[in-house]
C-alpha cells in the first residue's frame, strides 16, 4: 500500500494542480505559460493470435494469422504475439510467417521456460532484433504447488537457464512473463524481478492472470515490481477481465509505471478475455494527458480490423460492447435524438468516425417527433406538425415490438405512406380522412 501510495495512485487529484492557468485566473493572478512535458508513449503488444485464438472457438489457421497479424501492423500494434511454437505446427509456420512478413511490428514468440521451448522459437522466428522471445516463469507459490509440483529453487534455476540459453543462442529482446504474479508472494516476485534482471532481459509481464484483482492492488504491484528492476528493463502489464476490470487494471498498471500493455482486439482470450485494444485506445485517445501517454494506434481503423477478426472466428459479441457494438454509437430514445440533431456531443462523448463508425438515429417505439421533423426537412417536405403527429401515430408509435428502422428505411415508409404524396407534398385530404 505504501508503495503504491509513494507512486502516486492514491493521491486525490489537485485541481489547480490540473489545470495551473486557471487556477490562476480563478485567484486574479497572473497567467504565464508553464512547460508541457511531453507524453511518454505507452507500446501496444497484441496478443489476440497467442492468448486470444487460444481460447475456445477462436482457433486460426497459419494464413489467418498472418492476414489478421499485417491488419494490426497496419493499425499502429508495436508489438504482434505470433503463438507458441513449441505447441504446435500450426503455430510453429504462423511464427515462421510473421516474421518474414511483418517489418514495422516486433514479432514475439510464446515460450516454456525450457531450453526445448526456446530453441523451438528460435527455429520458427530467428534471433533477428524484431523478433522477442518471451518466457514464461511460475509466478505464483498456487500454481508451482499444483500446477508444476516444484519448487521456488527450482522455479528461479529453469527461468535463468532458459533466458541464458536464449542469449547464448544469439536472441537480442528476451521477455520474461510472470504468470500469476498477482497472487504470488512479494518475496517470490522480487526474487524473480531480481533473476530477470541478472539474465538481461529487457521485459518483465506482470500478469493478472486470474483476473482477481482491482486497479488499486494492481497498481501497488506494479509500482511495487518497478522498484525491484533495474530502471532499463521495461514492464508490460496482462490483465484478465474475470471481473471486468482488465482495462481499468492496466490503466493503474500505466499510472503505476508500466511501459507497455498486453491487449487483444475485442478483448478475445481466456474465460471472459484480456484487456480490449479498442477500450484502451479510446481511453489514452480521449484522456491521455490524464495519464502522461499516447499510443501510435490509428484509432479510425479499429472497427475494420475487428471485422478482420469477425471473419476470421466467426467472433459474435453483445450489442452493447464499447466501440465495437451494434449498439455503440446508435440510439433510439427520442429525448437522445432531439438533442442529438441539435449537437452529436450532448450524448456521444466519443466521436463514431474516431474510430471507424457512424452515428445511426434508429427509430422504434421509443422514438419523438424530432426525428421525424428533421427526416421531413431532409426530405423537402412542409413541417407540418399535423402531417408529423399523424406519421408519429401510424410509423412510430404504434409499433408494439422492439424493431427499429434506420433513417434510409424510414424515408421509404413515407415515401409509401398514403400522408405523403411521391412528388415530395403532403396531400392534405388524406389527413382529413384517416
Amino acid at each position: 500500500m505504501d508503495t503504491a501510495r509513494a507512486a502516486g495512485y492514491f493521491r486525490t487529484p489537485d485541481p489547480a494542480a490540473a489545470d495551473p492557468i486557471s487556477a490562476r485566473q480563478a485567484r486574479g493572478g497572473p497567467v504565464e505559460q508553464l512547460p508541457v512535458a511531453p507524453n511518454r508513449r505507452i507500446s501496444l503488444f497484441d496478443t489476440t493470435l497467442r492468448d486470444g485464438e487460444q481460447a475456445p472457438g477462436n482457433a486460426m489457421l497459419p494464413e489467418q494469422k498472418l492476414r489478421l497479424a499485417l491488419t494490426l501492423e497496419a493499425l499502429g500494434v508495436d508489438v504482434v504475439e505470433a503463438g507458441f511454437p513449441a505447441s504446435s505446427p500450426d503455430d510453429f509456420t504462423a511464427t515462421r510467417l510473421l516474421t518474414t512478413h511483418l517489418s514495422t511490428s516486433k514479432v514475439t514468440s510464446f515460450a516454456r521456460a525450457s531450453v526445448e521451448d526456446v530453441d523451438t522459437a528460435i527455429e520458427a522466428g530467428g534471433c533477428d532484433a524484431n523478433h522477442q522471445v518471451q518466457i514464461l516463469a511460475t509466478a505464483s507459490e498456487l500454481h508451482l504447488a499444483y500446477k508444476r509440483g516444484i519448487d521456488r529453487a527450482a522455479s528461479v534455476r529453469e527461468i535463468r537457464r532458459a533466458a541464458e540459453h536464449a542469449a547464448e543462442r544469439g536472441v537480442q529482446d528476451i521477455s520474461i512473463a510472470f504468470e500469476d504474479s498477482s497472487r504470488g508472494s512479494d518475496e517470490l516476485l522480487q526474487e524473480y524481478a531480481e533473476t530477470a534482471g541478472d539474465v538481461g532481459a529487457s521485459t518483465v509481464v506482470v500478469c493478472d492472470t486470474s483476473g482477481s484483482q482491482t486497479p488499486a492492488e494492481f497498481g501497488a504491484l506494479v509500482a511495487r515490481v518497478r522498484g525491484w528492476l533495474p530502471e532499463h528493463v521495461r514492464i508490460s502489464t496482462h490483465c484478465h477481465n474475470d471481473m471486468g476490470m482488465a482495462v481499468a487494471n492496466a490503466l493503474a498498471g500505466i499510472r503505476a509505471g508500466a511501459d507497455q500493455v498486453q491487449v487483444t482486439l475485442a478483448g478475445i482470450g481466456e474465460r471472459a478475455g484480456n484487456t480490449a485494444l479498442e477500450e484502451l485506445v479510446a481511453v489514452l485517445a480521449m484522456k491521455g494527458d490524464l495519464f502522461g501517454v499516447d499510443t501510435n494506434v490509428r484509432s479510425e481503423l479499429l472497427f475494420d480490423a475487428y471485422h478482420v477478426l469477425q471473419e476470421t472466428i466467426g467472433l459474435v459479441i453483445g450489442r452493447n460492447k464499447p466501440l465495437f457494438g451494434q449498439n455503440a454509437f446508435a440510439t433510439q430514445a427520442g429525448i437522445h435524438q432531439s438533442a442529438i440533431l441539435r449537437n452529436p456531443e450532448t450524448y456521444e462523448y466519443l466521436d463514431p468516425e474516431r474510430f471507424g463508425r457512424r452515428r445511426s438515429l434508429l427509430v422504434g417505439r421509443h422514438s419523438g417527433r424530432a426525428v421525424l421533423h428533421h427526416l421531413i426537412g431532409e426530405m423537402g417536405l412542409p413541417s407540418d406538425p399535423e402531417l408529423v403527429d399523424r406519421l408519429y401515430q401510424d410509423l412510430v408509435v404504434s409499433r408494439g415490438n422492439g424493431e427499429c428502422d434506420d433513417l434510409d428505411t424510414l424515408r421509404g415508409r413515407i415515401l409509401d405512406h398514403g400522408l405523403v404524396r411521391r412528388d415530395g407534398a403532403g396531400d392534405p385530404s388524406a389527413i382529413g380522412s384517416r
